[in-house]
């Protein structure tokens, strides 16, 4: 932004926004990825928001407040690149049955596939306030993909944001009427679609949840993979996009891991432990060639009986993301 302002001949401009619109960058890349289900088109679009402000920073009047005035941007950036655009899933949100661990497995490699979300590292950013966990987890993500751009969109500036109808409705170019409708109709097919959050879920920074996280990494670090039978809860769902198919109960994902897992002894995996959606997470590294490489990024649904989900993204791409190496 201000090297923008530099070329156009306004550094003080540029300097005063940069200043005033920089503490607002992440929590605005929360809401986009809110909007969209991807890290990737979110930092795109917050680029775009930024560039857009600035652009018409001299026509702002300071009638709503800085932070406003660019989540009204924001929403509007993200409904213009939404417009066309496939919703990004999970394998559970397919509408398939539970496959079969033994089976082969099949991969759709053209669909745009929800992502995650790296956590901030400085626990005193705003978006752990306006981003909070909840409003990030994958499983209200992913059942926000079921609603139409413009619900999404009121659905999070009202249920989220806890901004006024009317405030909604000017900043998506319409009536409280139409405002209210498509809240209800978005929270009844939210409803439809399942829970969007579990309340039950464990803090990642509890004791519970850090003590569970490194019990999973050790079993895969020591190729024990038996020894996640008691991990996971009996209702337990795996699933690692982008493959089709899902998994359910402790049984399954263990017959599955052992049926097409490419780890072979001790020592071929090695994962960091980290934090996504505001959820327990880990990146695992498998030794190719004696190099340990990307490979999946998991993120645990963590309740007090156990593991109860495990979304396993095989995206190389999404490491630095995380700041995570390109090796180990």
């Amino acid at each position: 932004m201000r090297l923008l302002a530099e070329n156009a001949g306004g550094a003080a401009v540029g300097d005063d926004f940069s200043t005033r619109a920089e503490p607002y960058r992440r929590e605005l890349l929360a809401h986009c990825y809110r909007m969209t289900g991807s890290v990737h088109d979110a930092e795109d679009l917050v680029q775009e928001t930024l560039l857009r402000a600035w652009k018409a920073y001299d026509r702002f009047e300071g009638k709503s407040s800085m932070r406003t005035w660019l989540y009204r941007i924001a929403t509007n950036t993200c409904l213009s690149a939404l417009e066309g655009r496939q919703r990004r899933p999970l394998p559970t949100g397919l509408g398939s049955p539970c496959a079969d661990p033994t089976a082969e497995l099949v991969e759709r490699a053209e669909v745009p596939w929800l992502e995650p979300l790296p956590d901030p590292s400085d626990p005193a950013d705003p978006a752990v306030i306006v981003g909070s966990r909840e409003s990030v987890r994958l499983a209200l993500v992913a059942a926000l993909q079921h609603l139409s751009p413009r619900q999404r969109a009121v659905l999070l500036l009202r249920d989220v944001l806890q901004w006024k109808a009317a405030e909604v409705a000017e900043a998506v170019g319409t009536t409280t009427v139409a405002v209210n409708s498509l809240l209800q109709r978005a929270r009844t097919q939210l409803e439809a679609v399942g829970p969007s959050t579990d309340d039950r879920l464990t803090p990642p920074d509890s004791a519970e949840a850090k003590d569970l996280l490194d019990r999973y990494i050790a079993a895969f670090e020591a190729y024990d993979i038996d020894r996640l039978v008691n991990l996971f809860t009996s209702e337990a769902i795996w699933e690692m996009p982008p493959f089709v198919g899902w998994y359910r109960g402790a049984p399954d994902i263990i017959a599955l891991i052992h049926q097409h897992c490419p780890a072979e002894s001790p020592g071929d995996m090695r994962l960091i432990p980290l934090t996504a959606n505001g959820q327990p997470a880990a990146a695992m590294y498998m030794r190719i060639d004696g190099v340990h490489v990307p490979f999946q990024l998991h993120v645990l649904d963590v309740t007090g009986e156990g593991i109860s989900r495990v979304v396993a993204f095989l995206d190389g791409a999404l490491f630095p993301k995380f700041g995570l190496p390109r090796c180990l």
